[in-house]
């Protein structure tokens, strides 16, 4: 799509923000009107749109298309992408730790760990550790707290902490990421810690370290999000 208009702009209504292109509000795929609780997360949307050149290229509007799926999917949905974000925690990366090699089982406990026991007290579910693959189960009101923990998100942060979750294999790392716990980087490496492992004793192909960087790229963009969603003094 060629680029249509000459300047996107900031404008708030009634404490919400908004962006418009030659005075139109920028509205969703699915036709609603794209509305904002932040000024920050306003005004970087809008940096997205300046920097268009010719032609739109949507690959490059990436805080947008994160908005704007929360809108038009969210509200609709939100029963749903709850219970399926929350399922995570019954099978959370961070509880199945290796049986061998030493130094891996070494590795995950003193980065995991920390993870775990900072969950226990943020929201009062603490969860069990297994070593292998068999599963273990959760204690229920764990599970019933970290529920609440996204029940309780607006539509645009329950969006991110869906796609954190998904990305990192774990709600306690996403929640870590959103409660400032822990920033992108970080997430990344404990998310990654047992291929991070494997790459060091094998190395790495040209086509993990592709998915590799997608992947870092992808945090990092949540966490921009998520920190643009922050109010501002």
């Amino acid at each position: 799509m060629k680029r249509f208009y000459e300047e996107a702009t900031v404008h708030e209504d009634g404490g919400e923000w908004g962006v418009k292109l030659d005075g139109k509000p920028l509205r969703t795929p699915a036709k609603a009107p794209l509305v904002l609780p932040t000024r920050a997360l306003a005004e970087a949307i809008a940096d997205e749109w300046r920097g268009q050149e010719v032609t739109i290229k949507p690959a490059t509007l990436p805080l947008t298309r994160i908005a704007s799926t929360a809108i038009d999917l969210i509200p609709q949905k939100r029963p749903a992408v709850i219970e399926e974000t929350a399922k995570y925690a019954g099978t959370d990366l961070l509880c199945y730790h290796a049986e061998e090699p030493a130094k891996l089982v070494q590795r995950q406990a003193e980065a995991w760990q920390p993870m775990l026991d900072w969950a226990m007290l943020r929201y009062d579910a603490p969860l069990k550790v297994t070593a292998g693959i068999l599963p273990v189960s959760q204690p229920a009101q764990s599970l019933r707290a970290l529920t609440a923990a996204l029940a309780a998100m607006d539509d645009q942060r329950l969006m991110v902490l869906h796609l954190v979750t998904g990305a990192c294999g774990s709600l306690i790392l996403a929640l870590a990421l959103a409660e400032g716990r822990i920033g992108a980087d970080e997430a990344f490496a404990l998310a990654q810690l047992d291929e991070t492992f494997e790459i060091e004793l094998w190395g790495e192909d040209a086509e993990q370290t592709a998915r590799r960087a997608n992947l870092l790229e992808d945090i990092r963009l949540m966490a921009r999000f998520l920190s643009l969603l922050k109010p501002r003094a």
